[in-house]
């Protein structure tokens, strides 16, 4: 009874062994996954701005806070245990699920490229008879807040995704730690940066009050001036930051492009930051021609249904 007893402390010994040496591991896992996926952070928190902006003011945080509960909650019980139940019984469907994610991508930002370059076509008053849909300021929030949540699936998916990928070599216990810390980090800095963006004007406008000091009313001042310009700049780093990861996932999901992107980076690894902005470069031009082809084919999809 004493030999089976100490057997079994050895083995619980081991196993809380073996777990201390996982979570020391998960920092480490947490710290490279979030380098991997740094081109979808960036486009998650470029692009969320917009849904916020011409909203009443004193909603701003409130909807921000709706729309990163929603979007912990969808990579937390949606999206990491579907990633490690496909993981597990279909380890070959993960690939093209990134992929058809990153074509969403593509054509998103092909689609965002696109009215840029068309937007005077739709500028003006409305043509005569024509109904224009009246709604309220709540509808209004809550069409919005939908439409990034919608958006977010999307590119939390993609999230999830590399992340499993990056650990499916993993124990099952140190996947579910690393997938879970990278949901919370994420949505946290993500969320976080953009609550601090969207009331950045209310801030400056506080620094620019009559009481503060000259210098301080200034810097406010500047700070509201520029934040317009800002949120614009934001737009088209998202956009860019759409196809250009739209398009590194597919890539990455074909082996001939793929091996291209890793000679690229090899015959220019002694220039690092050119070997990125060129990587960056031709994968934002492949996803626009992309995002072009696809929304031609959902155009004439679209005529026949």
């Amino acid at each position: 009874m004493a030999t089976g007893l100490l057997a079994l402390l050895d083995d619980v010994s081991a196993l809380v062994k073996v777990s201390a040496a996982s979570l020391d591991d998960v920092p480490a896992q947490v710290a490279k996954t979030t380098g991997k996926v740094s081109g979808i952070v960036i486009d998650d928190t470029a692009v969320t701005p917009k849904y916020v902006v011409g909203l009443d003011p004193s909603r701003e945080l409130s909807i921000i806070y709706q729309i990163a509960k929603k979007s912990l909650l969808n990579k937390v019980i949606i999206l990491s245990p579907a990633a490690l139940l496909l993981g597990f019984f279909a380890p070959w469907a993960i690939t093209p699920i990134l992929m058809l994610g990153g074509a969403f991508l593509c054509f998103e930002g092909y689609e965002k490229v696109h009215s840029m370059f068309s937007k005077h076509d739709h500028d003006g008053a409305h043509h005569a008879g024509e109904k224009v849909k009246v709604i309220t300021p709540e509808e209004l929030e809550k069409e919005r807040v939908k439409g990034a949540v919608r958006t977010d699936m999307i590119l939390s998916a993609e999230i999830v995704a590399i992340t499993y990928a990056s650990v499916a070599e993993k124990p099952l216990f140190e996947q579910i730690a690393v997938m879970l810390a990278v949901a919370v980090f994420i949505t946290i800095a993500v969320y976080g940066f953009v609550g601090l963006i969207v009331k950045a004007d209310d801030f400056g406008l506080h620094m620019a009050k009559e009481n503060n000091h000259t210098q301080v009313r200034k810097i406010g001042r500047n700070i509201v001036t520029f934040m317009p310009h800002f949120l614009k700049i934001l737009g088209y780093v998202g956009t860019a930051a759409m196809l250009w990861v739209g398009a590194e996932i597919i890539a990455h999901g074909i082996p001939f492009t793929s091996h291209a992107l890793d000679a690229l980076e090899h015959s220019l690894s002694g220039l690092p930051a050119l070997a990125w902005i060129i990587k960056a470069l031709a994968c934002g031009i492949g996803g626009l021609i992309l995002g072009a082809i696809i929304e031609k084919l959902v155009v004439l999809a679209r005529r026949f249904v």
